[in-house]
């Protein structure tokens, strides 16, 4: 089978049902005549950039960003407005806090804006940091960030 299709068909499945473990994703592509193994699927989540977010039903299910490079979906910016606590700046540092286990997700938002400012950012389980240029560039990313999440 053709990892595109197999691609295809996970974004499918995550986009109508709340998939929380590998385990669970590779039943329902088996249930589909995907035959896969949990390290495909794995690779799979590697490939596609999946990421977990809180869910409905269950705790934690697979979501992705779904939009060209530079670019964040209307899901993903209320995603982001929704679990980030406080933006500030300490010298060239950007501190974004989150809801607890949404450090990740922030960032995957932040790097898609890819503001010039930013030098790179490192994510943890509620916090994410943001390194900056200088202290002029990190006050315009909290700038940045505060508008955008509106």
């Amino acid at each position: 089978m053709l990892r595109s299709a197999r691609h295809a068909k996970i974004l499918e499945i995550i986009s109508h049902k709340e998939i929380e473990t590998q385990e669970e994703l590779c039943a329902e592509l088996n249930a589909m005549n995907y035959v896969v193994t949990q390290a495909t699927i794995s690779r799979d989540i590697r490939d596609l950039h999946l990421f977990k977010v809180a869910g409905i039903e269950k705790k934690y299910r697979y979501a992705y960003i779904n939009e060209g490079e530079g670019e964040v979906s209307p899901k993903m910016k209320n995603l982001f407005r929704d679990c980030v606590i406080a933006v500030n700046a300490a010298q060239n540092l950007v501190v974004v806090k989150t809801l607890t286990g949404n450090g990740a997700n922030a960032g995957a938002v932040v790097d898609k804006l890819n503001y010039d400012e930013v030098i790179g950012s490192v994510a943890g389980d509620d916090t994410l940091l943001v390194v900056c240029k200088d202290t002029e560039a990190a006050m315009a990313v909290v700038e940045k960030i505060t508008a955008f999440m509106g």
